[in-house]
């Protein structure tokens, strides 16, 4: 983390709250300013131009918002929401920002944010992958989370929502099961059910309908059943 440097930009309207973040930019040893921008055509601009890692993004902002801003970039960099309103902390979601803080910016807020983004900017870099480190950043709560494979039992989805039940506590993220069934190694998991994702070194037993993990009964669908059996053969 020492050696990380982050080229960040802040996006927003008013000059008072860019000349906060900038000084909490300049005072964090890894981070760089590159660009100031107050609205968002101008910074859809100026990040042709520039190599960003990091944008600072205030959502309200005239003509276009920072969700305007996004869904207008090809390449998006990391982003951490910086607004004065609380209502827009879900639609931030799917956005997969790193964070979301709200005005005005508390310095160890600001740094445990950007910390989050270092640490994925790592990962990304280093070309780590779920295999080699065993674990997957689920975001909870506007906080990504540490979700260790071996301990994850299985992933229900539940409408816009998916519960993640690991050995010690379960928790709901809003995102697809598509988005996670493409993250999981294929060798360790399977989706047995339109609404299941279940850890295969979890299964205890299975019928033609269920299987069983830790005494919870979860739903096979009768066109899995073949691939269930290929899979759990696989690891044994």
């Amino acid at each position: 983390m020492e050696d990380t440097l982050l080229k960040c930009a802040v996006v927003d309207d008013s000059s008072l709250q860019r000349l906060s973040i900038v000084k909490l930019i300049k005072d964090h040893p890894n981070l760089k300013l590159v660009a100031e921008y107050n609205n968002a055509i101008e910074t859809k601009n100026g990040l042709l131009d520039t190599d960003v890692d990091l944008v600072f993004l205030d959502i309200e902002m005239p003509i276009l918002s920072g969700f305007d801003l996004l869904d207008n970039l090809v390449n998006k960099p990391q982003i951490i929401f910086v607004t004065g309103k609380t209502k827009y902390a879900f639609k931030a979601f799917d956005y997969d920002a790193v964070d979301y803080i709200h005005k005005p910016v508390n310095k160890e807020r600001f740094n445990n944010a950007v910390a989050k983004a270092i640490k994925l900017h790592d990962l990304k870099i280093n070309g780590t992958t779920v295999e080699d480190e065993d674990f997957i950043f689920v975001k909870s709560n506007l906080k990504n989370r540490k979700v260790f494979l071996s301990k994850l039992k299985y992933i229900e989805a539940l409408g816009d929502y998916v519960k993640f039940v690991t050995e010690k506590d379960s928790f709901v993220v809003l995102a697809t099961m598509k988005s996670f069934e493409k993250q999981l190694p294929q060798d360790k998991f399977l989706r047995i059910h339109k609404s299941y994702i279940v850890n295969l070194e979890k299964v205890e037993r299975y019928s033609s309908k269920n299987i069983e993990i830790d005494k919870q009964q979860i739903p096979l669908s009768r066109h899995k059943k073949s691939d269930l059996i290929e899979a759990l053969s696989a690891i044994q």
